[in-house]
């Protein structure tokens, strides 16, 4: 039973998620058309971090960073000049699916579901993964309305599972067989993604649903919601967030390569350790209520972990865990999909 929910929540949050995602996360997203977006966040339009300066020839780079919250740090990174200052003239590209565009030479760089550049590159997608994100594990929530108080209860209900075969898809699966629910037990429905989402569970058209920060946060405040789950509890070690390189810009800019993740994690330490200035940034970007972010900010500090290396291990048990949920039909050769020679040195 697959229903999509088309009412929105307005202008206030649309900004903040063009659906990131899969915010980190999901591994079927279907648009792809690119377009540029820019340095700022705002609405899409060409633009880069910085201009050429007579005095510095910039590097160009076309980049598509994750839009919405997983996105916004690198936002707040450009705007401060951090890539400029690596000798780098980003060009940021928006889309829900970077993976055609990495094929066909228009995207350089991209930040991408774990899941998503395992299976493109495992298939044969001109890809590597260079770097984890700033945060690996899931930050996803399975939250039900008030009165439902814990998941056993959901037996018979109607569940949100984002988007079918999405890293969101897998943690709703996974909570609810951790708590003796089989997909039968409930209703699975493609509910779509935060605002979406939220709305699909405000007006009643599911009973719970996983989904991101803000909305944990927002639904706390206003009592619309309950939280039963935080997904990196049940799911510690899948993997979440990275980023992939064309293997043509790789051999031919190597050197554009590490000055990019260089910026990324200068821009990532430093929101992290500024985080006034950032939320100051965020709020100029987002229309929410400032107690929802930092309520946000400190449930997940504890995912903002910064460490550019790739567990192998966490990918293997990536992999298996879609595999026995059915969403990837074989193990990949890890070795062959990573190049890890540019990921920033401490």
């Amino acid at each position: 039973m697959v229903k999509r929910n088309k009412k929105r929540m307005g202008t206030m949050l649309m900004s903040l998620f063009a659906l990131i995602l899969f915010a980190g996360c999901g591994n079927n997203a279907t648009n792809n058309a690119t377009q540029a977006a820019p340095a700022s966040g705002g609405s899409s339009s060409n633009s880069s971090s910085a201009p050429a300066t007579s005095s510095q020839q910039l590097q160009k780079v076309k980049y598509a960073a994750f839009n919405g919250v997983s996105g916004m740090a690198v936002q707040f990174g450009a705007e401060k000049g951090f890539f400029k200052e690596e000798g780098l003239d980003v060009e940021f590209i928006s889309t829900q699916n970077p993976v055609p565009g990495l094929t066909s030479k228009d995207i350089d760089i991209a930040d991408l579901a774990t899941t998503q550049a395992i299976v493109a590159a495992g298939k044969g997608a001109p890809l590597k993964i260079v770097s984890s994100m700033f945060r690996t594990k899931g930050a996803f929530y399975l939250i039900a309305r008030p009165e439902i108080q814990k998941i056993e209860d959901l037996k018979g209900k109607k569940v949100g599972a984002a988007v079918f075969g999405s890293g969101l898809d897998v943690y709703t699966q996974v909570i609810l067989k951790k708590h003796g629910l089989a997909k039968n037990d409930v209703t699975l429905i493609a509910n779509g993604v935060n605002d979406a989402a939220f709305a699909s569970l405000t007006s009643g058209q599911v009973d719970a649903t996983i989904i991101h920060e803000p909305f944990v946060s927002l639904s706390e405040l206003s009592g619309k919601a309950t939280l039963l789950a935080k997904g990196w509890d049940y799911l510690p070690n899948f993997h979440t967030g990275v980023l992939v390189s064309q293997n043509d810009f790789i051999a031919k800019h190597p050197d554009a390569v590490e000055k990019l993740l260089r910026a990324y994690f200068k821009s990532q330490e430093y929101a992290k350790s500024h985080l006034d200035e950032y939320k100051k940034f965020f709020l100029t970007q987002v229309k929410i209520d400032p107690a929802a972010v930092d309520k946000a900010f400190e449930r997940e500090m504890v995912l903002w972990e910064n460490k550019p290396d790739v567990n192998k291990q966490s990918l293997q048990e990536t992999q298996q865990t879609q595999l026995e949920l059915g969403f990837q039909d074989q193990i990949y050769d890890i070795d062959k999909i990573l190049d890890l020679r540019y990921v920033p040195k401490k």
